[in-house]
């Protein structure tokens, strides 16, 4: 009985058998994700608001930058490679890779004393 459960069908590697058997298995096991977390900020008299923003760890992002002034402000943040300048009374859209946890700090280079903010990835 114990050889007819365990007897790998003809042509058929141990390998291969383990891999059919466990792989169903594995899929069920895999952590389901969020596949994007949208994000809005607003640039309102050369202030990010919210200027702290919270998202979940590792998962991608979707940032939306909108500039509120009539000015054109830049949105960077060295943690993050981001550099992207937004034009007066427009939006940009801003796609950041799934980020560890810990604070990723932003600015806007135009107006670096006031235009200052950081992402918390939790």
């Amino acid at each position: 009985m114990l050889r007819t459960l365990f007897a790998r069908p003809k042509g058929r590697s141990v390998l291969a058998v383990a891999i059919a058997v466990c792989m169903p298995a594995l899929t069920l096991a895999a952590p389901a994700r969020a596949e994007t977390a949208e994000i809005t900020i607003e640039i309102k008299d050369h202030k990010f608001l919210p200027a702290e923003v919270k998202v979940p760890s590792g998962t991608r992002i979707e940032l939306t930058v909108k500039n509120s002034d009539s000015s054109a402000e830049e949105f960077e943040s060295f943690e993050l490679g981001v550099e992207k300048v937004i034009a007066g009374n427009a939006s940009a859209i801003i796609r950041l890779k799934p980020l560890k946890k810990g604070s990723y700090d932003f600015f806007g280079e135009y107006h670096v004393e006031t235009a200052q903010g950081k992402i918390i990835a939790e």
